[in-house]
């Protein structure tokens, strides 16, 4: 707690007075799809779209034949397939676009810059199959036996792949539903079972090509790296869900600390940790890889603050069940605020006769106090240190587009 405020206060110091002091007072890029759109040039790699090897493979068009059969109903695996194509939130899914961004703003370390030739290189980033030449020797492919000498050959492609399928996986495995609270409106009770196994299934696959994949990156490190982020989606995952239930809400006591922690897990882990491994790969020290894993941890907690904020900052966001969550930033804030027992009193105050919860009633009753200015401030907290943790990479496009990206995560 006493970090948290401590953090909010430097930042309303740091303002007063002193316009151009925040990092954030520069003309910036408002529209989200314009930076990742730009950033997707400078890479030459439509990162927002999941490997298309995999995609386009016989296994998932299978799946995709079978998940035509949910159409009608309200199965959520519908909706997530939809939003991997098009996504109007703006949502966070160009995770292996950070990953290759990163890789070409910090550029080749001394220890991988002699291993390679300048056509190696493609947009700056050495390709998935990287050739490696050999004195006097021949061209020697990635998908051919590497030498003990070859292991530093960088991969910051097929990291980027492996980043976007663990995502995409976990996803899906996300819209399975509690067959318990079925209903009629949600479709038959058979489509929604199979729905349920589809995810399942396509979950795994997708996991299964991530973790070959990685596989291939022939890093221990990076293997152990990726893999506890795994493991920290699991555990995020886990909490995330058992602190957005209203009843938890009434019994639980969470503070931002406790927040920042759990958000970090299941909305922080996988980038930041993806980051650190793009430095590992081109043999960066450990300076330069606890920088890449700052960028990737304060930029994925900025942009959760932000998509937490838009229910309560945007007037044409509806407040339902769907939307509001009660393990949202500005709602924990305001817990935090007001206290445990005041709480419990707001949400009486904002049931129904019939018991119903009026979600509107209720965002309206947290806006009165300062909950959501304080998530706004926090969200800049993180853009700004997002921000000074790449600022001792060379200047160049990619590490432009960083910044680009995480001043785009505090437009309201």
């Amino acid at each position: 707690m006493t970090v948290i405020w401590f953090r909010l206060s430097c930042i309303s110091l740091l303002n007063r007075g002193q316009r151009n002091i925040s990092i954030f007072s520069n003309a910036t890029p408002s529209n989200f799809n314009k930076v990742v759109s730009d950033a997707e040039k400078i890479v030459g790699y439509p990162t927002s779209f999941v490997s298309l090897r995999c995609l386009l493979s016989d296994e998932l068009s299978n799946v995709a034949m079978h998940v035509r059969k949910l159409v009608g109903t309200k199965h959520p695996l519908l909706s997530t397939a939809r939003g991997l194509i098009y996504d109007s939130r703006n949502n966070l899914r160009m995770r292996g676009l950070v990953v290759l961004l990163m890789s070409k703003a910090a550029g080749p370390s001394q220890h991988t810059a002699s291993d390679h030739l300048p056509q190696d290189m493609v947009s700056g980033i050495y390709p998935r199959t990287v050739s490696h030449h050999l004195k006097d020797g021949p061209k020697v492919s990635i998908s051919a036996p590497i030498p003990g000498s070859l292991h530093r050959l960088i991969l910051p492609r097929n990291l980027a792949e492996v980043t976007e399928l663990i995502h995409t996986a976990f996803l899906v495995h996300r819209g399975i539903i509690n067959l318990k609270e079925w209903t009629n409106s949600d479709g038959p009770l058979k489509d929604m079972q199979f729905g349920n196994k589809m995810s399942v299934l396509s979950g795994d696959f997708l996991l299964a090509n991530a973790c070959t994949g990685l596989a291939q990156l022939n890093n221990t490190k990076v293997v152990e790296l990726i893999s506890s982020a795994i493991g920290d989606l699991v555990q995020g995952n886990y909490h995330e869900i058992h602190n957005s239930l209203e009843d938890n809400s009434l019994t639980d006591e969470i503070n931002m600390v406790t927040w920042e922690e759990q958000t970090f897990l299941s909305h922080g882990a996988l980038l930041a940790k993806s980051c650190q491994a793009a430095m590992e790969l081109a043999k960066h020290d450990k300076d330069a890889q606890g920088l890449a894993y700052k960028y990737g941890k304060h930029l994925s907690l900025g942009h959760k603050l932000n998509s937490d904020l838009q229910l309560f900052v945007k007037s044409s966001c509806s407040a339902d069940p769907v939307t509001f969550s009660f393990n949202s930033a500005p709602v924990v804030f305001h817990r935090q605020i007001v206290g445990q027992e005041r709480w419990c009193h707001q949400l009486q105050q904002a049931k129904t006769i019939g018991r119903q919860m009026d979600y509107t009633k209720l965002r309206s009753t947290i806006k009165l106090e300062k909950g959501v200015t304080s998530t706004i401030d926090l969200c800049r907290y993180h853009g700004n240190k997002a921000l000074e943790s790449i600022q001792c990479f060379p200047s160049s496009e990619a590490r432009s587009a960083l910044e680009n990206i995480a001043r785009a995560v505090t437009k309201f």
